[in-house]
């Protein structure tokens, strides 16, 4: 039994990806870590919303851009057999997608934290925190019990909106310049899927198609994910605003991952907006699972099999930090002197109001820093953002909040907690050679030695 009246070093909130990664990096660095999670398994958008595969811990050129934790946690998985790594992209959008079995993955965190010696705390929500001028004393928990407080050091906001850093006060924008966010998405598997009818109508009919997709390499690597199918989503004349299909592989012969649902117009930090977004989002499984057995070949003895937990969030709170990361600074290729991470993958906007998704692809090595400055809350001296709610633009959080990125930055900010609260620093003045130091010692990619 953990004693959670203890003070911690570092306390992460929030189990996604990010928060598996930075609760991980905390405790390897010898801090005393917990983290806390509100559902009864770890994992965030991966598990509870289904967002698969990972994409994509590659430059275009087949470059491999994240590396550390990250890689370790697909190393672990391989040798589970429950992810073959990384594999090429069919649609041709970014060069890998690395697939993996989500109660697999929920299993190896659990074992992964609790070896490195992290107190995992289930089935409890952040409701308060409780301030010291600007530090953060204290934060609330509610749980089966009752409630909770946790103390820590350092505090990292893991929770995906920001929810902790907004409760301190922190400041934070939100969606685009008429502060509309891109839509929500309930994601669902099928089974029963012919992959082979698939790739032979693929073949067929190339125009149907995303216009990148490998359709002359469909012999050459396996059938991972398919864009198109255009004109019989015209045809359907579905009430869903999209212009096609989009779906991914796996992870068994005869299943893949839908991600066609879109729920736009409502606001993910309220819960009027989470609740409408729920309903509209299953109303829409349903739709789509006629649409695919009537209309898409290869789906004509296919069956939902699994719907997510939650629907899946793709923007919402960005919290203001010392830098503000832009989508210039990504298209651009920018480097940046206290860089913690680095993504190759495009900005890829999903329209907040209608059909439409604008990509937009990086320059040069189609590689982009991530600054330490992002992670920083202005005037917050003991907290640390990891995941999407980090410190950017509209646009460069089109491409920050993908799930490799968000590991990588959970890493960071895990190491960087670990060292502020070891040092007495406060997080804006954690030292950066030690930093760099510490995440290139545990195989993180900084484009440096």
């Amino acid at each position: 039994m953990i004693n959670i009246s203890q003070h911690y070093d570092v306390a992460v909130l929030g189990g996604g990806p990010a928060g598996i990664t930075a609760a991980l990096s905390a405790a390897r660095a010898g801090a005393r870590t917990i983290i806390v999670e509100r559902y009864g398994y770890l994992g965030g958008m991966s598990t509870l919303a289904m967002v698969y595969p990972w994409m994509t811990f590659h430059a275009p050129s087949g470059e491999q851009v994240i590396h550390g934790t990250a890689q370790e946690i697909v190393d672990q998985l391989i040798k589970r057999k429950a992810s073959p790594g990384h594999l090429r992209d069919t649609i041709g959008f970014v060069y890998s997608v690395t697939p993996y079995e989500a109660e697999a993955y929920k299993v190896l965190a659990n074992e992964m934290l609790q070896e490195a010696g992290v107190d995992l705390l289930f089935h409890s929500l952040v409701t308060g925190v409780e301030m010291d001028d600007k530090a953060i004393r204290k934060v609330q928990v509610h749980h089966k019990g009752g409630r909770s407080d946790i103390c820590a050091s350092v505090y990292v906001d893991a929770t995906g909106d920001g929810d902790v850093a907004y409760m301190a006060g922190a400041e934070w924008e939100q969606g685009n310049k008429d502060n509309k966010v891109q839509p929500m998405t309930m994601k669902f598997r099928m089974k029963g899927v012919s992959l082979e009818e698939v790739k032979q109508y693929m073949k067929e009919h190339p125009e149907q198609f995303y216009e990148k997709t490998m359709i002359d390499e469909l012999d050459q690597y396996p059938l991972t994910s398919v864009m198109g199918f255009y004109k019989q989503w015209k045809e359907a004349n579905l009430s869903i605003p999209r212009e096609g299909i989009l779906f991914f592989a796996g992870p068994r012969e005869d299943e893949v991952l839908v991600n066609v649902s879109r729920v736009s117009g409502l606001d993910p930090t309220q819960v009027e907006g989470l609740t409408q977004g729920e309903i509209e989002g299953r109303k829409q499984v349903m739709e789509l699972e006629n649409f695919f057995q009537k209309s898409v070949p290869g789906f004509q003895n296919s069956y939902v099999s699994h719907v997510g937990t939650q629907i899946g969030i793709r923007e919402s709170r960005r919290i203001m930090g010392e830098y503000t990361l832009t989508g210039q600074d990504v298209l651009d290729a920018r480097k940046f002197e206290d860089v913690i991470a680095r993504s190759a993958y495009p900005i890829d906007i999903h329209n907040p109001e209608g059909k439409g998704i604008t990509a937009n692809f990086i320059k040069e090595d189609g590689i982009y820093d991530i600054p330490y400055r992002s992670l920083v809350p202005r005037g917050m001296p003991n907290l640390l953002l990891a995941g999407r709610c980090i410190s950017t633009t509209h646009e460069a959080q089109a491409t920050a909040r993908l799930t490799p990125s968000c590991m990588a930055i959970g890493q960071a900010a895990g190491t960087a907690a670990a060292i502020a609260s070891k040092g007495n620093y406060r997080t804006s003045d954690v030292p950066m050679a030690e930093l760099h130091r510490q995440l290139i010692e545990h195989n993180a990619n900084l484009g440096f030695n």
